[in-house]
């Protein structure tokens, strides 16, 4: 019983179970940094979501003649999710739309991350939108996992 109400909380929490006390969560990639990225993208698209920016922090660093490893930012959303929390909390615009960092580690490994909905919730005190909240989390982890299959 204890495991199942566990496995449902989890379930329900979506990303939120996965960040760490930071409020970032990260899942670990097989694919290259721009793989990645590439297959987050198709993702969100396929999903109705607006992709607003992709930078190269990589390519940038490269064109000031310095060195980095693999790294890239998405910025996406849909104004359907955002809006109703930044009316809740208009602070939460410093925050939106959604951004996803996709890197490559010291040991070559690479990482998908996202700063979970919760974390949102908790830094901008967001009252009364647990449910969109939540709903949120799950479609992010549901879209980075499918982005990661």
């Amino acid at each position: 019983m204890r495991n199942t109400i566990l496995a449902l909380a989890l379930l329900f929490l979506g990303i939120n179970a996965w960040a760490g006390p930071d409020g970032f969560a990260s899942k670990a990639s097989r694919y290259s940094v721009p793989e990645t990225v590439d297959r987050l993208v198709t993702v969100l698209q396929s999903k109705g979501m607006t992709v607003f920016a992709r930078i190269d922090h990589a390519a940038e660093a490269e064109m000031v003649g310095l060195k980095m490893r693999p790294t890239q930012l998405l910025i996406f959303g849909n104004p359907k999710g955002g809006t109703p929390l930044m009316v809740a909390a208009p602070t939460v615009a410093i925050d939106l739309p959604f951004k996803a960092l996709a890197w490559e580690d010291a040991r070559g490994k690479v990482w998908l991350g996202i700063n979970a909905p919760e974390y949102l919730k908790n830094r901008h005190r967001i009252e009364g939108k647990d449910e969109a909240l939540n709903a949120l989390a799950g479609a992010l982890d549901a879209m980075t996992n499918k982005a990661l299959e």
